[in-house]
């Protein structure tokens, strides 16, 4: 049987005019990288993040290893992150020449536990890395302390949490920067790769612009080692012209996310918490010790749901010569999550039929 929901829906939408016209403005002007609307886009971004400065670059991955790379961080030195998220969250860390060291997760929020994280610093610990995973902050007040009392780098990985809010106050604006991707399923998605980071740190904003086209301080003049990862022009246009479209998007998701949350309060599943109201539900995810037979039963139903993520990190082939300590809240939740289809387009309906299926799937 097809599926009745799919989980998720990239094709344009209420954005279709805004974007399409992006597109053509790129194709008249004939200009492709390093342009006005890289520019424009920076400016906007910035200031929708509460940032000073936005550096487009090509991916979210390219972010937090430029990021960690612009604050110095390298070879010999070690960055605590998160056992559960996408595997280029630690990735990253080894581009920028580091080592990444994971500390357990917070079993309720699902994000890096501060108190695992202050329990694995060790003399080579530069930087503390959280991921603000399926869209819910990390405990944010309590790693800026952390990092504070013990003199380190707080660098986000808000690849997954455009525009979340921790304790009131933005995302990305608790420690020295923040990396973002638009990889095309993210809340603010592009047609294609590209990410960014942002700062409020002007010499380290323009390093950042250095590093990212090859450490050229002007045309031909390399003054550091740097890579190729910009922004193209036809991406940052068509970010500006959704860009718009985000406050009714994120206030979407959520309304689902309530929605969800009333209906499943008695189904057979758990539902993590919100733990701060500035959750932005890039996912929802909701655990089972019964995941695979769940899964296959909504599927069944014509409820199409994926698995965000199955491996811990510890346990990945990438990661094994590090000889990595072991997560068991994280391997607990990488062995009992699974997501819930939401997205924008998403109707009141669709978040009824879904919940009637786990309802049924969940009973028996």
């Amino acid at each position: 049987m097809s599926a009745r929901v799919p989980f998720l829906n990239l094709r344009l939408g209420e954005d279709r005019a805004a974007v399409q016209a992006a597109i053509q403005r790129v194709i008249d002007r004939g200009w492709y990288i390093l342009g006005p609307e890289l520019t424009a886009f920076e400016e906007e971004f910035a200031a929708a993040t509460g940032a000073r400065f936005a550096v487009g670059v090509g991916t979210g991955t390219d972010a937090i290893a430029l990021l960690l790379r612009g604050l110095g961080i390298g070879p010999g030195d070690e960055v605590i992150t998160a056992p559960v998220s996408a595997a280029y969250s630690a990735l990253a860390i080894q581009m920028a020449g580091a080592t990444p060291v994971f500390a357990d997760l917070d079993d309720r929020r699902m994000t890096l536990d501060p108190r695992a994280a202050d329990a694995a610093i060790t003399p080579r610990t530069k930087a503390i890395l959280p991921v603000h995973l399926y869209g819910q902050p990390a405990d944010l007040p309590a790693l800026a302390a952390l990092c504070e009392k013990r003199h380190l780098l707080l660098i986000e990985d808000a690849c997954q949490s455009h525009f979340a809010t921790c304790a009131g106050k933005p995302v990305g604006g608790f420690g020295a920067g923040a990396a973002y991707s638009f990889y095309p399923t993210k809340n603010l998605g592009a047609l294609g790769d590209g990410g960014a980071i942002t700062t409020d740190d002007a010499a380290l904003a323009a390093r950042l612009k250095r590093l990212r086209n090859g450490g050229q301080a002007d045309r031909y003049r390399h003054e550091e080692f740097g890579v190729n990862s910009r922004l193209d022009e036809m991406q940052a246009a068509i970010l500006r012209a959704r860009l718009p479209f985000m406050p009714q998007w994120t206030a979407r998701r959520r309304a689902l996310a309530a929605r969800y949350r009333h209906a499943l309060a008695n189904a057979g599943l758990h539902v993590p918490p919100e733990c701060d109201p500035g959750h932005v539900y890039h996912l929802f995810p909701v655990r089972s010790s019964a995941r695979d037979r769940t899964r296959a039963a909504l599927a069944e139903r014509g409820v199409e749901t994926l698995i965000h993520y199955p491996i811990p990190l510890p346990a990945q082939p990438a990661f094994a010569g590090l000889h990595p300590a072991a997560c068991p809240n994280g391997t607990r939740v990488a062995n009992e999550v699974f997501s819930l289809p939401l997205h924008p387009q998403l109707t009141d309906a669709d978040v009824d039929a879904v919940a009637a299926a786990v309802a049924a799937v969940t009973a028996t």
